[in-house]
């Protein structure tokens, strides 16, 4: 086997109609930090200590064209890990009462009784998110 030459991802781009309310979602909802941020782009950084985003405002986000995870190429959602069931079930019910958020579906198990369970949601700006645990 060959050596990669890479070693994971640095960080992680998302386009975004609204730069507050996708950086509020990540900070005051999930509890990441803001690592930087360029105005004149418009963009923030935000990480959670083991992962960074770019969140980049679109040109016109009134104009702005939806994903649909179903015809278009690209980013088909972000899955983010949790480390428990007790945290994915806080994280579920605190995402369902959040503003702009749409659950896709209740924790579960992600294939039959594999171990690991998730949940789907669209966070404010409706780009998928899927929160993980670790399978067992």
């Amino acid at each position: 086997m060959t050596k990669p030459l890479t070693r994971g991802i640095h960080h992680l781009g998302l386009a975004v109609p609204d730069l507050d309310t996708a950086r509020q979602f990540f900070v005051d909802a999930l509890g990441w930090a803001v690592v930087g941020n360029d105005p004149a782009y418009p963009a923030a950084f935000v990480s959670d200590g083991h992962s960074m985003l770019t969140l980049w405002r679109v040109t016109d986000p009134a104009h702005a064209t939806a994903f649909d995870r179903k015809t278009n190429v690209g980013l088909h959602h972000l899955a983010l890990a949790v480390p428990d069931e007790a945290a994915l079930t806080t994280l579920f019910e605190k995402l369902r009462a959040w503003p702009g958020v749409v659950i896709e579906c209740e924790p579960g198990f992600i294939r039959g009784d594999a171990g690991a369970r998730h949940f789907f949601c669209a966070m404010p700006g409706g780009i998928r998110v899927e929160f993980a645990t670790p399978f067992a």
